[in-house]
């Protein structure tokens, strides 16, 4: 089977545990106004792989990795979950770890085909890295172009399955750092037992050349950075979320 993929990472530190290889899926169905790889967005494109030669380029590298191991990220890994069956699959046979960075808006529980297929996925993922992007349907619609509602649903079926978590969420300043909203995000991750991790990272500026190359209008042109000190407190409001949703569950 062949994939399209954008571009791989041979030393990934921040896309799973350990140092990973990481391989950049094409193909995105959101328009995240803040998005650092738009040219990920396009399907049918790219450059056309066998999960074979993954491995093979995995393989080339294995002690290096020997902590760490495969991530596909994106674009939307899970647009070509046929062919991440395939590579998970194969990966598995040869123990190593996998990792899937998502932002589950793939997911439609009505569509069983697909959910069946996404079973199967999930039996060869050891990790699934879930980018929330806001909590709010209408923010969220306003910051990717598209509701959140089966994000959500997503993140609650990989509970039932009990699928570790870790989840990911970019503070953007006037966009997604309303106290509110990141506590409320809180509540929601605080009633999944499944979450392992909680990354909170501040929105930054280091794709905004790609715009400029590809002739798209960056959304956020004249945006700073956010900040650490901003972001460490971003991630304390969501831990209050969290900590009042462990409070109120029954015993």
């Amino acid at each position: 089977m062949i994939g399209y993929i954008h571009s791989c990472e041979s030393f990934g530190t921040v896309d799973g545990p350990g140092i990973r290889y990481v391989v950049f899926m094409q193909g995105c169905p959101l328009r995240c106004l803040y998005c650092h790889n738009p040219d990920t967005w396009d399907t049918g494109i790219g450059q056309k792989i066998s999960a074979a030669q993954i491995l093979e380029e995995y393989q080339k590298n294995r002690s290096f990795y020997k902590n760490g191991g495969i991530t596909v990220t994106g674009g939307e890994p899970l647009l070509q979950v046929d062919f991440l069956i395939e590579l998970f699959s194969l990966a598995k046979e040869q123990g190593i770890h996998t990792c899937i960075d998502t932002s589950g808006a793939t997911y439609n529980p009505a569509n069983k085909a697909y959910c069946q297929k996404l079973n199967t996925l999930l039996g060869y993922t050891d990790l699934v890295i879930l980018d929330i992007k806001h909590i709010d349907p209408v923010c969220h619609k306003k910051l990717t172009g598209s509701s959140n509602d089966r994000i959500l649903q997503f993140a609650k079926f990989l509970n039932e399955k009990n699928i570790p978590v870790w989840v990911r969420h970019v503070v953007v300043e006037g966009y997604t750092d309303s106290p509110e909203h990141l506590f409320n995000l809180g509540l929601f991750i605080g009633n999944l037992k499944n979450v392992k991790a909680l990354d909170v990272i501040p929105y930054h500026t280091l794709g905004v050349n790609k715009y400029k190359q590809l002739n798209i209008k960056y959304a956020l042109e004249g945006l700073e950075p956010l900040s650490n000190h901003k972001a460490a407190k971003a991630k304390e409001h969501i831990l209050n979320g969290i900590k009042q949703a462990k409070t109120e569950k029954p015993l």
